[in-house]
């Protein structure tokens, strides 16, 4: 009765899907031992009693960003246990957008049982130097997609934590590492840049070819029957995901293969498993596009991505309304209905968006059908929600 369960779990082809996930934090990281090189020279000092570090880690979808920090802040505390405790934070500032917030979870990092509402910045921060300083370690804060804090709070925070020190002279209880797709330096008020520093800069660019199959590999050997699969299908699948450089497509693509294979019964993962995916999997736009849109373009395309988030097509007649709102939330005035047709238009030649005009009631009406075939709207709203209040201040 139960037959058709039988290949699951059976072990033909996987054998542990955590390496499959795109959050899963392999011993070694891959691909990116440049990068690493240079995020531990920027972090030279630590190992001194009263040495702290400062970066930002910027870089496309699917670069590493966060894997980069993750195993880092793990690597940094086991390599320097004996010489000075360390530990670290991270907070993924999409989920805690205000400074009370993100303080409140650093705060609870050190000690568990610390309430977590009624406390204003002033006693966060006066509670946060207190546990830094009874702790005896140094804290590592890691503030990922801190764009989003930037945007819905601004600098406080962030200016705050590099003064926490300033009543002891030089003892060095934390370091911050900010994580953005864009080059946040850009937005930071010039006070937070004089102690940050605009060299502590760590860019990193899309994976290469190299990388790509490196990271294949990886998970493939790690989640996979080493049966069922070659090093040839991981080139297919590398090939497939080099023209974005992002890494997640190509956990995608393994993990979108082993599920065809295991749905066919099947002891081995086929190429065409792999072509048959790819074929579906939108591309990333390359970094340059979006500077290419004034401020108000850029509203009226976070507009469309927002709506394609939960829909496949929406009309032309809906982004004039969903423009209107954006505005109000950042606090500049619409546009006009033409000009609003011409960013759409501009949007379109740039090949972010695609349009299909369809007829409705035979003939007596036409309707535009937009949709984002080339990109994912969440990663391209990202990328404008980075960079857009800079924009609007140019224009």
């Amino acid at each position: 009765m139960s037959d058709y369960l039988d290949r699951i779990g059976s072990g033909l082809i996987l054998l542990n899907p955590d390496p499959l996930d795109f959050d899963y934090i392999p011993e070694v990281m891959v691909g990116r031992e440049d990068v690493q090189e240079s995020l531990a020279g920027k972090f030279h000092s630590i190992a001194h009693p009263n040495g702290s570090a400062n970066v930002v880690i910027t870089g496309p979808v699917g670069s590493g960003k966060t894997l980069l920090a993750r195993t880092f802040c793990r690597d940094i505390e086991y390599h320097l246990r004996k010489r000075r405790p360390l530990r670290s934070v991270h907070i993924n500032c999409r989920n805690a957008t205000t400074n009370v917030r993100v303080a409140q979870r650093i705060v609870q990092s050190l000690d568990p049982g610390h309430p977590d509402r009624g406390l204003s910045m002033g006693e966060l921060l006066s509670s946060l130097r207190k546990l830094l300083r009874n702790n005896g370690r140094h804290l590592i804060i890691v503030l990922d997609e801190v764009d989003h804090l930037l945007r819905k709070s601004g600098n406080d925070l962030i200016y705050q934590l590099l003064r926490i020190d300033e009543d002891q002279e030089g003892s060095g209880t934390l370091s911050l590492i900010l994580i953005s797709q864009e080059q946040v330096l850009d937005v930071l008020e010039n006070a937070v840049i004089s102690r940050f520093g605009h060299t502590n800069h760590l860019p990193i660019p899309p994976y290469d070819m190299k990388g790509l199959h490196a990271i294949v590999r990886q998970r493939a050997e790690a989640a996979l029957n080493p049966r069922s699969w070659d090093d040839e299908l991981l080139k297919l699948i590398a090939t497939s995901a080099a023209p974005s450089g992002d890494a997640r497509q190509v956990i995608e693509l393994l993990g979108a293969a082993v599920e065809h294979a295991e749905s066919e019964g099947q002891k081995s993962i086929l190429p065409e498993y792999v072509q048959t995916k790819a074929r579906k999997v939108p591309q990333v736009m390359p970094e340059d596009v979006l500077d290419e849109l004034s401020g108000h373009s850029m509203l009226v395309l976070l507009g469309i991505c927002r709506r394609l988030r939960k829909a496949e097509f929406m009309t032309s007649k809906d982004v004039e309304s969903i423009y209107a709102v954006v505005c109000e939330e950042y606090e500049v005035k619409p546009r006009s209905h033409t000009t609003v047709w011409k960013f759409l238009k501009h949007i379109e030649s740039l090949n972010i968006i695609a349009t299909r005009v369809d007829t409705v009631g035979e003939g007596r009406g036409r309707t535009t059908h937009i949709s984002m075939p080339h990109a994912l709207p969440v990663d391209v709203a990202a990328r404008i929600e980075g960079r857009v209040a800079l924009k609007l201040k140019r224009w």
